[in-house]
C-alpha cells in the first residue's frame, strides 16, 4: 500500500486570547500529524481548545506562536489574498449552524465558492447539480433555505464544502443541530465523501457517533492533547465510550 503524505502539520502552537486584563491561553503547545484521505475526530468539553484547535488548521485563527502547514506550506505566511486562495481550492468547511445565504438557492450556495475561483457559470451550475445529486438532493436544487429541513440544509452545506474539490474538508459541529436519525445519515455521508473521495476529513465533534467512522481520535484536555487513539483502540458501546 502506498504510504499516505501528510497534508495538516501543527508544531507547537498555541493560542492566547486577551480578554480585558486577562489572558486566557487556549492552546498549549499542541503538535500534530495528519495523513491525507484520514477521518479525525478532535474531542474534548467545551473550552477544551479542540475549536480553537480546528480554526488553527483551518486558518481561521492565527496561532500566538507555533506553525501550521497544509501541503507543507507555512499558512501564517501567506498574505490575505494567498490565504483566500488556498481557503477556497483546497478546504471545504461545514459548520454547526450551516451558514448557507438565505436568499440563495441551494444550487447558488454550491456553486458560489466556484464562481469565486474562476469557474464559468455553465461548469459551475452543471458541477453544483451533480454535488447536490451526490448528497441526495436532486429534487431540492431551487429551494432556499427556510424551505428546507435541518438535515437538508447540512447536505447543501456539504455539496458546498466540495465545490472546489479540496484536499481537506473541516466540519465543525455538523451534527450539532440536528435529531439523532438526520445526525448519524450525515455522519456516514461524510465517511462515504472520506472513502469515495479521498478527502481528508477533520471534524471538531462532542458527538459521539463520529467515532464509529473516525480513523483517530485526537482528545483535547485543557489546551493540550490528552491522547490520540486508533479506531481499533477504542471499544464503543451503546450509550458509553471505553478507552482500552
Amino acid at each position: 500500500m502506498t504510504e499516505r503524505h501528510t497534508i495538516v502539520r501543527v508544531q507547537d502552537v498555541h493560542r492566547v486570547f486577551n480578554l480585558g486584563k486577562h489572558q486566557v491561553e487556549a492552546l498549549k503547545g499542541v503538535t500534530l500529524e495528519i495523513k491525507a484521505g484520514e477521518y479525525i475526530s478532535i474531542m474534548g468539553p467545551s473550552g477544551s481548545g479542540k475549536t480553537t484547535l480546528f480554526n488553527a488548521i483551518g486558518g481561521l485563527d492565527k496561532p500566538t506562536s507555533g506553525k501550521v502547514f497544509i501541503d507543507e506550506v507555512d499558512i501564517a505566511q501567506l498574505d490575505a489574498f494567498e490565504l483566500a486562495w488556498l481557503r477556497n481550492r483546497k478546504i471545504g468547511y461545514i459548520f454547526q449552524t450551516f451558514n448557507l445565504i438565505q436568499v440563495m438557492t441551494a444550487l447558488e450556495n454550491v456553486t458560489l465558492p466556484m464562481i469565486f475561483g474562476g469557474m464559468n457559470n455553465d461548469e459551475a451550475t452543471q458541477r453544483g447539480v451533480a454535488l447536490l445529486k451526490l448528497v441526495g438532493l436532486d429534487k431540492r436544487f431551487n429551494h432556499k433555505p427556510q424551505e428546507l429541513s435541518g438535515g437538508q440544509q447540512q447536505r447543501v452545506a456539504i455539496a458546498r464544502s466540495l465545490a472546489n474539490d479540496p484536499a481537506i474538508i473541516l466540519a465543525d459541529e455538523p451534527t450539532g443541530n440536528l435529531d439523532l436519525a438526520t445526525g448519524e445519515e450525515i455522519i456516514e455521508l461524510l465517511k462515504r465523501m472520506s472513502r469515495e473521495r479521498n478527502v481528508t476529513i477533520i471534524t471538531a465533534t462532542h458527538d459521539y457517533k463520529m467515532l464509529a467512522v473516525s480513523d483517530r481520535v485526537i482528545w483535547i484536555v485543557d489546551g493540550r492533547i490528552d491522547k490520540i487513539e486508533d479506531r481499533e483502540q477504542l471499544n464503543i458501546q451503546v450509550g458509553e465510550i471505553v478507552s482500552r
